[in-house]
């Protein structure tokens, strides 16, 4: 049996819980993001000023029945209405 190997995407995959759609944010914007969460868990002084953030939306390809990212154009997100999704 053939060994599959994993390949790691440059982006991180988030769902728009407002618009309900998928989210692709890179390496920076991912960090970002990171850190707005834990500050925001955290609690110091205060709520952290939410931020946005720019990425991606994720379109469905009907040719290969799946999600692709669209490059078309970036948009930018606000960070509590996105949440890590794992897309499978």
């Amino acid at each position: 049996m053939p060994v599959l190997r994993i390949i790691k995407s440059d982006y991180e995959f988030f769902h728009h819980e407002v618009l309900d759609f998928f989210v692709a944010l890179d390496s920076e914007n991912n960090k970002a993001l990171s850190n707005y969460w834990k500050a925001k868990k955290a609690k110091q002084k205060g709520l952290p000023p939410t931020i946005m953030v720019k990425g991606y939306k994720l379109v469905f390809d009907e040719e290969f029945q799946s999600l692709k990212i669209d490059f078309s154009e970036i948009f930018q997100f606000d960070a509590n209405e996105l949440h890590r999704t794992r897309l499978d």
